[in-house]
C-alpha cells in the first residue's frame, strides 16, 4: 500500500510538472514564430493544461479501463468549474472583458449535451470520436480567428502572463520533450496506483476517476487559474477553464474513442453527466449577468462541488 501511495503521488507530480514544462516550452516556442499571445493563451495554454487528462484517459482506454477514462474527463470538467473557478473567484473576483469567453460558454454547454446524447447507447464509438475530433479542429480555427480581433488591452494581459526570459528554441524543444515524457510516466503510475487503491478501500474505479484522478489531472489548470487570479488577469483564469473543458470533451474523448471505443457507465448517464451539465449551465447566468464572478458566487460553486464529492463517497 505504501508503494502504491508513493506511485500515486509520483504520478501526480509527473502530470503536474510535465504539463508545466510542456506548456512553458510550447508557449515560448510559439512566441518565437510571432504568434499572438492571446492566441497562444487560448489554445496552447488552455489545451496544454489538459495534457494530463489526455494521456491519462488514453492510457486507461488502451488498458480497457473505461470507467477511469471517462470518469477522469467528467470529473475534471466538474472540478474545473466547481473547484478551480470557485477558488479563483474567492482569491479575486473574476471580471470578464473578453467577448470570446462568454461566447464560449454556450459551446461548453452544447458539447456537454452532445456527449450526453452520444453516450446514451452506452458507448462512444470511433465514428462519434471522429465527430468530436472534427469539432476541436473547427473550434481551434474559430478561436484563432476571433482572438485576432480582440483589443490591445486583452493582448497585453496575455502577453504579460506569457512573458518569458532568455528564450531559447533548443531549450524550449527540450522542455516539450521532457514534459511529454513526464506526462506519459505520470499517467502510467497514476492509473496503476489508483486502481490498486480503489480495490483496497472498496470503491469503484469510476469514483476514483471522478475524484482523485480528475482532481490530480486538473492541477495544471488550478495552478494557471490561481496565478492568473492573483495577478488580476481574470480573462486568463476563465479562458483556461473553458478552453480546457472544451478540449477535454472534443479532443481527449475524441482521440481516446477513435483509438479504442469507450463504454459509458450507466450511472454516469443518470448522475455525473447531468451534474457536469448543471455546472456548465449554471455558469452562464453567473458570469453573463454582470460579466463578473464574485467571491460569493465562487463560494457557491465550491460548496456545490463539495456536496457532489460528499455524495459520491456516501
Amino acid at each position: 500500500m505504501v508503494l502504491q501511495l508513493f506511485l500515486l503521488f509520483a504520478g501526480l507530480a509527473g502530470l503536474y510538472f510535465g504539463a508545466e514544462w510542456l506548456v512553458g516550452g510550447a508557449s515560448r516556442f510559439a512566441r518565437s514564430f510571432q504568434i499572438k499571445p492571446v492566441v497562444i493563451g487560448l489554445t496552447i495554454v488552455a489545451f496544454g493544461t489538459s495534457a494530463p487528462e489526455l494521456v491519462t484517459s488514453l492510457t486507461a482506454g488502451i488498458k480497457h479501463m473505461n470507467d477511469i477514462a471517462i470518469g477522469n474527463i467528467i470529473g475534471s470538467n466538474i472540478a474545473n468549474i466547481g473547484l478551480i473557478l470557485g477558488v479563483s473567484a474567492i482569491v479575486h473576483p473574476l471580471t470578464i472583458d473578453m467577448k470570446l469567453l462568454y461566447r464560449e460558454m454556450p459551446i461548453v454547454v452544447g458539447i456537454s449535451f452532445l456527449l450526453y446524447f452520444m453516450g446514451w447507447d452506452g458507448i462512444l464509438s470511433r465514428t462519434e470520436g471522429g465527430i468530436l475530433l472534427g469539432g476541436i479542429v473547427i473550434y481551434t480555427y474559430y478561436v484563432y480567428r476571433v482572438a485576432l480581433k480582440e483589443d490591445r488591452l486583452i493582448e497585453q494581459e496575455y502577453e504579460e502572463f506569457l512573458k518569458a526570459k532568455n528564450n531559447n528554441i533548443k531549450k524550449d524543444i527540450f522542455l516539450i520533450l521532457i514534459g511529454l515524457g513526464a506526462l506519459l510516466g505520470g499517467a502510467h503510475f497514476l492509473v496503476h496506483a489508483a486502481i490498486y487503491i480503489a480495490k483496497i478501500i472498496g470503491i469503484s474505479e469510476f469514483v476514483i476517476g471522478l475524484t482523485v484522478i480528475a482532481v490530480g489531472t486538473s492541477l495544471p489548470e488550478l495552478a494557471t487559474s490561481m496565478v492568473a487570479a492573483i495577478r488580476k488577469e481574470s480573462d486568463i483564469s476563465v479562458g483556461n477553464v473553458l478552453g480546457s473543458n472544451i478540449f477535454n470533451i472534443l479532443a481527449v474523448l475524441g482521440i481516446s474513442s477513435v483509438i479504442q471505443p469507450l463504454s459509458v457507465n450507466a450511472v454516469s448517464l443518470r448522475v455525473d453527466l447531468p451534474v457536469m451539465l448543471c455546472f456548465s449551465i449554471f455558469l452562464i447566468p453567473l458570469i453573463t449577468w454582470k460579466f463578473v464572478l464574485t467571491r460569493g458566487q465562487g463560494m457557491a460553486l465550491l460548496i456545490g462541488y463539495g456536496v457532489y464529492i460528499f455524495w459520491l463517497f456516501n
